[in-house]
């Protein structure tokens, strides 16, 4: 039986504060939290985090050129660099989302790194994940439409810059596999991989970017089996006006429609999703994963966090590899997003407990399949965030301030302590048990620059695509009329 004693145990954050606590755990299960003496080690415990929509990339939108790009330009500077070892990128991103406070964690592979099969590079992401010590969902990605904006090839290709039209078309229109393979696939990966921390995932990218026959095979194979769905889900306001138009009587009826609207389902971002939509998605107990940062660094908009919860859909917190310093500060995260939609003035819109269990509950089901009530309990996963109170309420004046409100107000990384996943201590004292994080960062730089070649011209020719998108998408041609 493993114990831990803190100064605080903060059991249901924004609703109980307990001074002096000890929180036993067993497997992967907490068996008790119980009041104890304070042992003076200044300590505060959490529940511990979940990141329910990311796509475990190494590297940041900064470090190749896609800083403040739109979302439909930002998706093809994810190109300019060539793949590496998949093992160095996924342990790298899993440890970093280690350290900043995450220990289950949503991956979205959406981009490959293609120097191997993708059996056997879904098997690397897995291992990282096992060396990191990180829970993880690994959702397959699927697409078989649209690749370069919200309308047929024909109808974008003419459009572009006749110096990039041959290389943007050889590049990103080529055939791709039938709805039929990539199913099979998926399942390929699942035999492959799933099991011991690694929940595979159907993970069609989105409705604009998938055939109704691909979604209806995901529909349908989830039903039989079970498995999860994680798709985006109205992003932006281009897809906004695309699935309008496409889909006159709703998107999500059209979800509906195909059998893929139901507690099995994952959505990310739903930032442009109305009042209407929410209420099908509460009804159908899918979880929307909310991602603050990303969609305000990507141009995106601001999800409707509160109505989603008056609405009373299932919310978690999404990081998308995009936080506000992309840092990956799961902290900072549910700060901002609790500071984004609490409400003005004496209106609470979202309470602090809704703000931390934003960033604990639902997320453990969006990535592990987990019912959870996102507290410390018995009975509850045994997913623990300790904090350096001593350095978070340095200044702490008066006793009966509430913890809750510095954790609120300022932590961030760099008090984290320990974290601890599926009773798995990964991070202590700050530092990743499993791997070494740095050394992983190195090699993957060292990597990444020994595989660019100073010769390719993609990288100009995405600059050029991106300039040739902006009058695309502002003429209204994404909805076909161009």
């Amino acid at each position: 039986m493993n114990e831990l004693h803190v100064d605080w145990l903060l059991a249901r954050p924004g609703e109980t504060e307990q001074h002096g606590g000890r929180v036993l755990y067993e497997g992967p299960t907490i068996a008790a939290a119980q009041a104890a003496h304070a042992p003076g080690n200044g300590l505060i415990a959490l529940p511990g985090l979940a990141n329910a929509h990311d796509h475990g990339r190494a590297f940041r939108s900064s470090a190749f050129g896609g800083f403040d790009k739109p979302l439909e330009s930002w998706l093809f500077y994810l190109g300019v660099v060539p793949g590496i070892d998949p093992y160095l990128t996924a342990a790298s991103s899993l440890a970093r989302s280690a350290m900043r406070g995450v220990g289950r964690v949503m991956v979205h592979y959406t981009r490959a790194q293609g120097l191997t099969d993708p059996v056997t590079e879904a098997r690397e992401v897995a291992r990282a994940a096992r060396d990191v010590g990180t829970q993880i969902a690994f959702a397959v990605s699927m697409r078989d439409m649209q690749p370069l904006a919200y309308a047929a090839n024909d109808a974008v290709l003419p459009h572009l810059p006749a110096t990039i039209r041959e290389a943007v078309a050889k590049r990103l229109t080529g055939p791709q596999p039938s709805p039929a393979e990539q199913m099979a696939l998926a399942e390929e990966i699942a035999r492959a991989c799933h099991g011991d921390g690694v929940n595979v995932q159907y993970g069609p990218n989105a409705v604009q970017w998938c055939s109704d026959e691909m979604l209806g095979l995901i529909a349908e194979a989830s039903a039989a089996n079970g498995r999860q769905v994680h798709m985006h889900m109205l992003e932006t306001r281009y897809q906004r006006e695309w699935a309008d138009r496409t889909y006159p009587d709703g998107i999500l009826k059209h979800l509906k429609s195909l059998g893929l609207l139901s507690p099995r389902l994952t959505l990310a971002h739903c930032a442009w999703a109305r009042p209407e939509e929410l209420e099908m998605i509460a009804d159908a107990g899918a979880v929307i994963a909310v991602n603050t940062s990303s969609n305000l660094g990507l141009r995106s908009g601001i999800a409707p966090l509160a109505e989603m919860l008056r609405r009373g859909c299932k919310v978690a917190m999404g990081m998308d590899g995009l936080g506000l310093d992309e840092d990956d500060d799961a902290l900072r995260e549910m700060r901002l997003a609790y500071h984004l939609h609490k409400g003005w003035g004496y209106e609470v819109a979202v309470s602090p407990a809704q703000g931390v269990s934003f960033a604990a509950r639902h997320g453990r089901y969006a990535v592990s399949g987990l019912t959870s009530s996102g507290t410390i309990a018995a009975g509850e996963p045994a997913d623990l965030l300790v904090l350096d109170g001593k350095a978070l309420m340095e200044d702490r004046v008066f006793d009966d301030v509430p913890v809750i409100d510095f954790v609120l107000a300022r932590a961030n990384a760099r008090h984290i302590r320990k974290v601890i996943v599926g009773g798995r201590t990964i991070v202590d004292e700050g530092r990743v048990l499993g791997v070494d994080y740095e050394a992983l960062m190195a090699e993957a730089l060292a990597q990444l620059k020994a595989h660019i070649n100073p010769a390719d011209t993609w990288r100009a020719t995405v600059r050029s695509l991106d300039a040739a998108l902006k009058p695309f998408y502002l003429a209204g041609r994404h909805q076909g009329c161009g």
